[in-house]
């Protein structure tokens, strides 16, 4: 028994073939794009994270640097103080030896009177 319906001609058979294999490449390009625009979305955000990271870095070695600079610096100022501070101690020790030894030839000097 046959539907009237579905009537059996050998050209419509053909054209709906072609047609099912049209509407499933459609879908499957559909779907194909869908999965890819998922895809270029996640690799964009994870490029945008990326770049992120790359100039919260960045900002970290400026920071490190500046520091850096400031503490050479203060390290420079501490070395001028101690070294102003060694060449006073050697004039204060060479002022030392002087009164020594002009002592010391007061002493000798009042020891042979």
């Amino acid at each position: 028994m046959r539907l009237l319906f579905y009537p059996t001609i050998k050209g419509s058979s053909k054209m709906k073939k072609t047609a099912l294999r049209a509407s499933g490449l459609v879908i499957l390009l559909a779907m194909a794009a869908g999965c890819a625009t998922t895809g270029l979305d996640e690799v964009k955000a994870t490029a945008d994270r990326a770049a992120a990271d790359a100039a919260a870095a960045a900002s970290a070695a400026e920071a490190a640097r500046a520091s850096a600079d400031r503490a050479g610096q203060a390290a420079a100022a501490a070395q001028r103080t101690a070294d102003q501070a060694l060449s006073a101690a050697t004039e204060a020790q060479d002022c030392c030896e002087a009164n020594r030894e002009s002592m010391e030839r007061m002493f000798q000097k009042s020891m042979s009177k």
